[in-house]
């Protein structure tokens, strides 16, 4: 068992987590998919690898847990990740504040020799100064064994969220509703804003997977500030209107009209509906598994 100080400061239990890992031997054995696991977003949940490989099954990780105030929970992480080969993604892990201490270490034990892929991450910059893409991520790439990401326009494997593999895409609904509104957790709370619009039929990214794919399913265009519904009614072939909420919406390889909640209704006709991206996007996804798990050895 790992010897941790623990404490109930959340900086010192991440920093001294953090100490335990690189301080540690490298060790190659196993593999364990790390990502944001948040049963209260859909996007952060469905995001993982692990969901849609049988070799990847049950082999999982949230990224946040090493700041737990469970003392079991930080000992797992820690063992987790000092052991085993890593698969980091998907979800906005990059270039944002709250993910910056575990990717930093990521990139350090990468280049001290341990096996570690990126697969479908992607920049998540809030600075609106950088809305306009972000060109550079701070987590060097180079250092890693392979890199996929979700960022179309950035210098390495176009790699979208494996979430497209799942098999609620082949479901076949019928359109009954003009415009669908999709928050996310931020703007879900937002009682004025839901009040201006209270006209539309509206979801958020806090409900479940199957809801949320009916009701895009249903709606022939979809206004959003939740990437993953934005990812999803594009898989969809849907009409998508975009709300930036971070850098994150505006490098994907198929773009959408960039609008407010107030304006997108002078939008609406410029929206495009694409076809064929949700088999681009698993075949995508297919062919970058089987680079992972050749370097992998799994």
């Amino acid at each position: 068992m790992f010897d941790i100080i623990f404490n109930f400061n959340s900086t010192s239990r991440k920093t001294n987590a953090i100490k335990q890992v690189t301080d540690n031997k490298i060790v190659n054995n196993g593999i364990v998919n790390i990502h944001r696991i948040n049963p209260n977003n859909i996007g952060d949940y469905y995001c993982g690898p692990h969901l849609y490989f049988e070799e990847l099954r049950g082999k999982s990780l949230d990224i946040s847990e090493f700041r737990s105030i469970k003392k079991s929970k930080t000992e797992n992480w820690i063992q987790e990740i000092t052991e085993k080969q890593l698969i980091i993604g998907g979800g906005g892990l990059l270039n944002i504040k709250h993910f910056k201490m575990q990717m930093d270490m990521f990139e350090k034990l990468a280049a001290n020799g341990k096996k570690i892929i990126i697969w479908g991450a992607g920049h998540n910059e809030i600075d609106i100064k950088y809305f306009k893409s972000s060109n550079k991520y701070w987590t060097d790439m180079s250092k890693f064994g392979l890199v996929g990401t979700r960022d179309y326009s950035m210098d390495n494997e176009w790699v979208p969220c494996v979430s497209c593999l799942h098999p609620i895409f082949d479901r076949k609904i019928e359109v009954t509703q003009e415009i669908g509104i999709i928050y996310n957790t931020v703007s879900k709370k937002d009682k004025e804003l839901k009040r201006n619009l209270s006209q539309y039929n509206f979801t958020d990214n806090t409900t479940s997977l199957e809801d949320m794919i009916s009701f895009i399913s249903k709606s022939e265009t979809i206004v959003t500030n939740s990437y993953h519904a934005m990812y999803w009614s594009i898989l969809l072939g849907k009409k998508v209107l975009s709300i930036p909420a971070t850098s994150k919406f505006l490098d994907f390889k198929y773009k959408t009209p960039i609008v407010t909640f107030d304006n997108f209704k002078d939008h609406i006709k410029n929206a495009p509906k694409y076809t064929g991206v949700l088999e681009e996007c698993r075949e995508i996804n297919l062919k970058f598994a089987e680079k992972a798990f050749n370097y992998l050895n799994i």
